[in-house]
């Protein structure tokens, strides 16, 4: 077993670059072999790491990645090349969450009865059915920007469509919060747990006001600095040094680390004439960034969830995905927006991950202990399905998009 951080990381980047090039001989995207080799490494196949350094000696290189992953995300929004698609990208991002969620919800409160927990016993009734789809339905409306940007940076996509994916991830996560927070709330009522619905509706507006204005703040000191800034190196380490200082005094004063570093890319790309200075000393990092982001990912996955929730988390898989498509076509058809948007975004939105993760978590503090054990395992499998699934679909979507330029 495997315990010291810097030669994990070392295996790792090593072993995540050769399972990329297996992958693209097989015409999948290297993605897909940097979570088989993580899966490898897992405690829960051949057990070369333990659970700690998964989860614990290794977390700060999760919190790097995304710090990295959203900046790029957020430095995709230029108002000058998304000018004239705000329409299309806020109907589809309204319209996409509220599909993944009341689909979700939907099919949940009708199919929970059969599950094994849900059948029988004090667990078998209405309340707890509505107040549990409530929950995974909000849940379901997040999409991960890190696969998306990992697949689309991998195939060099450029155009309409993958301007349109990148506005609406970037705004799916703040709504997703806003929708887990008013679920969250009703369920508690539902349920008899001591009301606490006034906190739990102001936590969102509190966690999305201060992220933003965290990241402005962190955006103008990078923008005010890189003036003085001649060499690429040393804009490497000021980009660098803002944004890991974000996503860490975010985490602190309980914000959101993803959107901190998101907006600090929306305003340097807005902000300065000559942005590109500002993102392309990040591009020799990319590879190593994703690589061994979804290669620890992979190390996350457990089998024997997968094995116990199985179902459900097949069954979450799929109406979530037909939720995304659903909700696109109808805020595509709406906004005026073209035939191949209303076909392959939805299945783009797919990749589900770490504020998936991050909500499944505290959801479990809302629930009874039986039941939320239940639905943090269903979930997770989910998301553990999904990791396989969703760059593929992703992938295809973008190339009959006609959005990649070099494969």
């Amino acid at each position: 077993m495997i315990e010291n951080p810097l030669l994990t990381t070392g295996l790792l980047l090593f072993w995540g670059y050769w399972g990329g090039r297996l992958a693209n001989r097989l015409s999948l995207p290297r993605i897909s072999g940097y979570l088989l080799v993580g899966l490898v490494f897992s405690p829960s196949v051949f057990h070369l790491l333990d659970v700690e350094t998964v989860n614990h000696r290794l977390h700060f290189i999760s919190n790097i990645a995304l710090s990295i992953i959203a900046y790029n995300v957020g430095g995709s929004l230029d108002i000058r090349s998304l000018k004239g698609l705000g329409r299309t990208i806020g109907y589809i991002t309204w319209f996409q969450a509220l599909g993944a969620f009341l689909v979700t919800f939907g099919v949940l409160v009708v199919m929970l009865r059969f599950f094994p927990g849900f059948s029988t016993g004090q667990f078998a009734n209405l309340t707890i059915w509505v107040a549990v789809s409530l929950i995974v339905g909000a849940i379901s409306a997040a999409t991960a920007p890190g696969a998306v940007l990992a697949v689309i940076s991998e195939v060099k996509a450029r155009g309409e469509f993958t301007n349109i994916l990148l506005g609406v991830i970037a705004l799916d996560d703040a709504l997703t919060i806003i929708f887990f927070s008013v679920a969250g709330a009703i369920a508690q009522a539902m349920l008899g747990v001591e009301f606490t619905g006034r906190n739990l509706l102001l936590v969102p507006f509190y966690e999305i006001g201060i992220s933003i204005g965290l990241g402005l703040v962190a955006g103008l000191i990078l923008v005010y600095t890189g003036i003085v800034i001649e060499r690429a190196e040393a804009m490497l380490m000021v980009v660098l040094g803002v944004l890991f200082s974000t996503s860490a005094i975010a985490s602190i004063i309980h914000a959101s680390s993803i959107l901190s570093a998101m907006t600090v890319g929306f305003l340097v790309v807005n902000h300065k004439p000559a942005h590109q200075n500002f993102f392309r000393v990040l591009e020799p990092l990319e590879d190593a960034v994703f690589g061994l982001f979804f290669t620890l990912a992979g190390a996350h996955m457990d089998i024997a969830v997968i094995k116990s929730a199985g179902l459900l988390a097949l069954v979450l898989l799929i109406v979530r995905m037909v939720g995304k498509q659903v909700g696109v076509w109808v805020g595509a058809k709406i906004s005026g927006a073209s035939e191949t948007v209303k076909k392959y975004l939805g299945l783009a939105l797919f990749p589900q991950a770490g504020v998936t993760i991050g909500l499944v978590l505290l959801a479990q503090d809302l629930l009874p202990e039986e039941i939320g054990t239940i639905v943090v395992n269903g979930m997770i499998g989910s998301v553990i399905l999904n990791e396989f699934v969703a760059p593929l679909l992703l992938h295809h979507c973008l190339k009959r998009a006609g959005q990649v330029s070099e494969v």
